[in-house]
């Protein structure tokens, strides 16, 4: 979420949130502005759209499908692989339509948001992965339908 032109807007805190406000700001490596504007954008967002809500990532701070795992970006991917029928995508997650209409809102709302995501996703191959997660193994489905 990248905050374009700003302008100042003073309030006061009670001390103790500002105290948690800095905490947050703390562990993200932001200023407290830079927090308390970051949390003001996702409050009026999550206000805005039904279902989302916002989760720190391995990739930052992502708008999420509440009750889920899944960031939005990854429902509009699933969508896509779905070409774009919100009931096949909404019967594959065993979730009502309204969910997935909901990340097609907030994603047509904030396309280069979600656009940004599915790149990144997209440009981290299987080595990359590897690194971040030794665990991970490849799985060849053609070779494991032969055994």
């Amino acid at each position: 979420m990248k905050l374009r032109r700003t302008t100042v807007f003073s309030m006061r805190l009670p001390e103790e949130s500002a105290k948690r406000l800095k905490r947050i700001a703390n562990r993200h490596g932001w200023t407290p502005s830079e927090a308390s504007a970051r949390l003001v954008e996702e409050g009026l967002r999550r206000s805005e759209f039904a279902f989302v809500d916002f989760r720190d990532s391995a990739a930052g701070r992502q708008a999420c499908i509440q009750g889920s795992s899944l960031a939005i970006w990854e429902v509009v991917l699933l969508l896509r692989g779905y070409n774009g029928k919100v009931s096949s995508a909404a019967k594959h997650l065993r979730w009502p339509e309204a969910k997935v209409r909901a990340a097609v809102h907030y994603a047509d709302a904030f396309p280069a948001e979600i656009n940004e995501a599915i790149a990144d996703n997209a440009s981290v191959g299987f080595e990359t992965l590897r690194r971040m997660l030794p665990q991970a193994v490849d799985f060849d489905t053609a070779r494991a339908g032969r055994s």
